[in-house]
């Protein structure tokens, strides 16, 4: 009896690009592609089960051990630094983390900048690294209005076109980190599934 791959994928059209680069890699299970409201689908014969998750929940299944692997956008792993193996970079989900403002934003070292984010952690660190004092505001959403009405002089988000923005009368200022999406694992499946995820890597590095 082949032991079961747990595989966390994120919901939505990331995961919908993820999961054919698993099938590509030999690892199919045709029935997550029928219309159903299940969650979870298995294929015993390639030894893999597959689940559906809120894409930003995707580290916490893998860390605990309910998923051996799982994808998550880089942009979780460090806001949360979770205990995950990185195993490499998928290139796909590609955007960037920045700093955006009004157009018309002057920043005055002598003010405490005012930050309206939902990573509060990055920005965190990456104000630090410069040494900069801040005042975080954490938004779960919408951040684009916040300095809009005041609430903050920046955002720190996620910008893949930039479009939602410009229609904000914002602008890109400065450029965190690059963002895409990483196949992570959990230590202990690592060790102990080893062979079956080293396979899945090798797959998928040679597509």
């Amino acid at each position: 009896m082949k032991k079961m791959l747990n595989v966390a994928l994120p919901k939505g059209r990331l995961g919908e690009k993820v999961y054919d680069m698993f099938e590509k890699a030999g690892f199919e299970c045709p029935s997550i592609k029928e219309e159903s409201r299940k969650l979870i689908f298995e294929n015993e014969a390639a030894g893999v089960r597959y689940f559906w998750v809120k894409p930003s929940d995707v580290a916490i299944y893998v860390e605990r051990g309910a998923a051996d692997i799982g994808v998550a956008g880089k942009d979780i792993l460090l806001e949360y630094a979770p205990d995950v193996y990185e195993l490499f970079d998928l290139d796909i989900g590609k955007c960037r983390m920045a700093v955006a403002a009004p157009r018309d934003f002057r920043d005055n070292p002598q003010k405490t900048l005012k930050v309206a984010t939902k990573f509060s952690n990055i920005a965190q660190s990456y104000y630090s690294s410069k040494g900069r004092d801040i005042d975080i505001i954490h938004l779960n959403g919408s951040i684009e209005i916040a300095p809009i009405l005041g609430l903050s002089d920046v955002i720190v988000d996620i910008v893949e076109t930039g479009t939602t923005l410009k229609e904000n009368n914002l602008e890109v200022f400065e450029t965190i980190v690059p963002i895409s999406a990483r196949l992570i694992a959990n230590k202990s499946s690592f060790m102990f599934k080893s062979e079956q995820i080293e396979k899945i890597v090798n797959s998928m590095k040679n597509m």
